[in-house]
């Protein structure tokens, strides 16, 4: 990337690594795999961030491994964060990417020409906690 640092990517499931076809789980969504691997060739932390708990969450981070991608985190900031697994959180990440941003999901093609070509317009890093798990 032509940015120096590091970042912590939040990754939707559903309509944005494979096609939204939920509870089941749909097809890859072209590239999707080959960009989310490149960003961690690249050093950056992947989180899977999802509706998805339980079961369909099993079968959503089985589908990833499968596929070359063990996540950094899942629906948490960083492994081994706390708290009840049944309920919808914010968490921590310097990117989010969401099939349901405003103007919906851009293409993963697109994605990774803005984050190498361009560097993003994103807020220095805080100092505090959540740099400790940088």
């Amino acid at each position: 990337m032509n940015f120096n640092e590091t970042y912590i990517i939040a990754v939707d499931f559903d309509g944005t690594i494979v096609e939204d076809a939920y509870p089941k789980i749909g097809k890859p969504k072209l590239f999707a795999f080959e960009t989310l691997k490149k960003l961690q060739e690249e050093g950056h932390r992947l989180i899977l961030w999802t509706y998805r708990y339980g079961d369909k969450l099993n079968e959503a981070v089985a589908f990833c491994e499968n596929k070359g991608i063990v996540f950094y985190a899942v629906n948490n900031s960083f492994s081994g964060e706390e708290y009840s697994q049944n309920i919808s959180r914010k968490i921590h990440a310097d990117i989010f990417i969401d099939d349901r941003n405003i103007g919906g999901f851009i293409g993963w093609g697109e994605i990774y020409q803005k984050l190498t070509n361009n560097k993003p317009n994103l807020p220095k890093k805080k100092k505090g906690l959540f740099g400790l798990f940088r």
